[in-house]
């Protein structure tokens, strides 16, 4: 029941004084604690024992710093001769072919990446507009995750390989077919020429692999694409994820088939689907408008309410383009924050320019770049929540809490816990915990000492008591760095343990499946903790291996698993694994299987009904920006430099006629007659 100023004040009271008495007397633990800790132990689900804090190694961080990286020119070069069939693919796994050393500088206040190719000539692109963000982030980075073992079938990529960490997410491309033209396309969709679209065995192969790597991990997989929903084995494949032990089932889609018919997304839920990762551009048709259907908002808003009625929860997906939409980082924060009944996680994405988008010229690179700075700054501008220096860390701080919940699971677990161990240059998050009935908000480090939270259970885990006492730490450890007075009004420190419990799962409390029906009994929880992420997936121009061989979402293939970001760009392993193992071109497709829809050409599509109970900002809604006339993707470029070459073959025309008076080719020849 909703309480009184008073009774509220009165209440915040309370809480405050256990948080000081909770925090004295972990002090106190943490005293002894650091006496003596029980060794690790080994896990069913590892080879090799936990970590313990000081035993985490680190990529060199900071700058001046040198890294491996890649030349733009000779990597292409390089992958079209293999597949052209000039150079075998296995070059790349014997060979550090175009490779160069590349340094991460400081300079104006930026951190920059600088390379040079003996053949091409040299190379920078920008890693951070703020290196005082840069740096904090870096700071809290806490170490690498358990090395990876007995996975020399699937991690065998030369210099691509993963080596550090159990992963997080697998990927897994059903298709390359897509029922959308985007820009941008970092797989260049409908645009290849030839279909690769894995048969039910390849990926049944793909989902079994993936589990015998160790550590044996707590996966969660995600089906992608193309559009994923095309593929004929899109149920089949969540069916088979949820029996044979993935806790989470995703699919990464554009939302168009479950906006079309409620039964596919009760269908989905129905087999086990828990998350749609849903591309979310913006708010209203207009900052949608770069994906070519017209009233593609409208669509958006009927699968939020398909999905959501359905069991599934939502991840709202964004790519960010500076000056193209980069604007929308409030507008969609917003969206969520009226919704907090239907959207717990947003995952804003830097353009990467691979794909469609590989051979971007260097204007357009540098005046597109949005990084990782740039999302947190431009949270504060537009929403006026959060503090960069305070509220963002990377996403592998997360490893702290997976490994306090590994120890406390137990040696007899059969899985180790999710853990996201990548490089602190790749992705760092925040998160805001809101009312669903009041919608009142407050960032959650604004209420919960982070960088002393995390300290505290490094010690806990580090000294590795029984279970009993190492719980009991922990919620003395919360109770601790929880400051009742700058949190929401309603929340109280019961909320704040069941949110743990409900996450770590260390109570042993059946919260309720996450899928399907029985996700509308974890939906009672009265708190919406909304997770904002930014992912920052790297391209050719600021590429690192140090953040390639800690990837934690690789891609399954029929070539083994492979980091995200070496898949889609790199050397570029999927344009060469998918004409490995394409199933035909295009044209022969068409004439077997038919044509599949494609929603483009500016046109609206239309569905039966485009209901839905969403909150909307009627200002975010109806807001119409300029358009730059400044080309925006490589379509507008290729426009360009065709319009160019015919500018400048009529010049070229003109000159020889009327200053060197020579004659058209035409004026020469002569009829034949018989």
């Amino acid at each position: 029941m909703p309480r009184s100023g008073a009774s509220a004040t009165a209440f915040k009271a309370v809480d405050a004084a256990v948080c000081f008495t909770a925090g004295k007397a972990l002090d106190v633990i943490q005293f002894f604690n650091k006496f003596n800790p029980n060794p690790s132990f080994k896990p069913k689900w590892s080879e090799k024992p936990l970590l313990k804090s000081w035993e985490k190694t680190k990529p060199k961080l900071g700058w001046p710093r040198e890294t491996d990286s890649l030349c733009p020119k000779c990597v292409i070069e390089a992958r079209e001769k293999i597949i052209n069939g000039e150079e075998d693919y296995r070059i790349l796994i014997e060979e550090k072919v175009g490779e160069v050393k590349a340094t991460v500088i400081e300079r104006d206040g930026q951190v920059w990446m600088q390379k040079e190719c003996p053949r091409h000539g040299k190379y920078e692109d920008i890693m951070a507009i703020d290196k005082n963000f840069l740096k904090w982030i870096e700071s809290n980075f806490p170490g690498r995750d358990l090395p990876a073992h007995n996975d020399e079938e699937l991690h065998n990529h030369g210099s691509s390989s993963i080596l550090h960490g159990r992963g997080a997410v697998l990927t897994v491309d059903l298709t390359n077919r897509c029922n959308m033209m985007c820009d941008p396309c970092f797989m260049d969709a409908n645009q290849v020429g030839f279909v690769h679209q894995l048969e039910w065995e390849e990926i049944k192969e793909i989902l079994d692999n993936a589990l015998k790597i160790k550590p044996r991990r707590q996966m969660s997989v995600q089906f992608s694409g193309g559009e994923p929903t095309l593929s004929p084995h899109f149920f089949r494949a969540i069916r088979y994820s949820r029996k044979v032990g993935y806790n989470s089932v995703q699919a990464a889609s554009n939302g168009i088939e479950f906006a079309k018919d409620f039964n596919f997304a009760k269908k989905a839920a129905e087999a086990g689907l828990r998350f749609v990762y849903f591309q979310f551009d913006g708010v209203g048709n207009d900052a949608n408008s770069h994906r070519h259907i017209g009233n593609l908002f409208d669509v958006k808003l009927r699968a939020i309410e398909n999905i959501h009625a359905a069991g599934t929860e939502l991840v709202l997906v964004t790519t960010l383009v500076n000056d193209v939409n980069n604007d929308q980082v409030g507008p969609i924060i917003r969206f969520a924050m009226d919704n907090p009944k239907k959207i717990a996680f947003i995952s804003f994405q830097p353009v990467s320019f691979t794909g469609r988008d590989e051979a971007v010229t260097d204007e357009r690179r540098l005046r597109q770049r949005y990084t990782l700075s740039h999302l947190a700054l431009d949270v504060k501008k537009q929403t006026g929540l959060t503090e960069p220096l305070r509220d963002w860390f990377p996403l592998s701080l997360m490893q702290a809490f997976s490994d306090f919940a590994d120890l406390s699971h137990g040696p007899n677990a059969e899985w180790g816990q999710v853990s996201c161990g990548c490089h602190p240059n790749c992705g760092v998050g925040t998160a805001l915990m809101i009312d669903k009935e009041t919608k009142d908000a407050k960032p959650v480090p604004e209420f919960l000492n982070i960088p002393g939270l995390v300290e505290d259970i490094r010690k806990i885990t580090d000294a590795a008591r029984g279970k009993f006492l190492t719980n009991l730490t922990m919620g003395l450890a919360l109770l601790k760095h929880y400051k009742p007075f700058r949190a929401p009004k309603r929340l109280t420190l019961m909320d704040v343990l069941k949110k743990f419990d409900k996450s770590y799962g260390l109570s042993g409390k059946d919260y309720g499946k996450n899928f399907g029906d029985e996700a509308f009994e974890r939906r009672k929880d009265p708190w919406n903790f909304l997770f904002i992420a930014g992912m920052w997936f790297q391209d050719l121009f600021n590429y690192d291996f140090r953040r390639t061989e800690m990837c934690v979402i690789p891609y399954g293939t029929q070539e083994g698993e492979i980091s995200f970001c070496a898949y889609n760009t790199g050397h570029g392993w999927r344009n060469i694994i998918e004409h490995m193992h394409m199933n035909a071109t295009v044209a022969e497709w068409y004439k077997t299987h038919g044509r599949h829809a494609i929603y483009a050409g500016n046109k609206d599509l239309n569905l039966g009904s485009y209901d839905h109970s969403l909150q909307l900002n009627a200002a975010d809604v109806s807001a119409v920006r300029g358009k730059s006339e400044l080309p925006q993707n490589a379509r507008d470029e290729k426009v360009l430099r065709r319009n160019a070459a015919k500018e400048a073959a009529m010049v070229k025309e003109y000159y020889e006629e009327q200053v060197l008076k020579k004659k058209k080719s035409g004026d020469n020849l002569i009829q034949l007659t018989n």
